[in-house]
């Protein structure tokens, strides 16, 4: 693909969980292998949260370790200084605080935001799902 992409929490945890997109999601992660990929501490913590909600200390541990510790996935995060920014992305695009910190983050560092929320189709910077990518290369 070439280019950098920020991998919204709705993406890894289609993996994770084993939901309805998963083989499109591991087509995607497969074809992406030596492209950097970059995710956010909030995603990070939104993921260890619904994990243990849900007993899969195993998965969550697998995860920090094969994506976040020795995968090629970079971690991204804010500073408190830049709230006030997230919250302005909320009240312009419409968008919860969890999308406005990915929106804000992939407008910051320039990345191509993959989702598979269509929140984001409401931002000037969009989003594209694992199998749109799947088709560009």
């Amino acid at each position: 693909m070439g280019s950098f992409m920020l991998i919204d929490t709705n993406i890894w945890l289609e993996l994770l969980l084993k939901q309805n997109k998963y083989p499109e999601v591991l087509t995607f992660l497969d074809k992406t292998q030596s492209d950097p990929l970059y995710t956010t501490e909030f995603t990070l913590y939104s993921i260890s949260i619904l994990l243990t909600r849900y007993k899969k200390y195993e998965t969550l541990e697998d995860f920090i370790n094969d994506v976040i510790i020795n995968g090629n996935v970079i971690l991204l995060k804010i500073s408190p200084e830049e709230i006030p920014a997230i919250i302005k992305i909320a009240d312009k695009y419409t968008l919860d605080f969890d999308d406005s910190y990915q929106y804000y983050i992939s407008e910051r560092e320039n990345l191509v935001l993959v989702s598979y929320d269509s929140d984001f189709d409401r931002t000037p910077k969009g989003r594209k799902t694992p199998g749109q990518i799947i088709t560009m290369t």
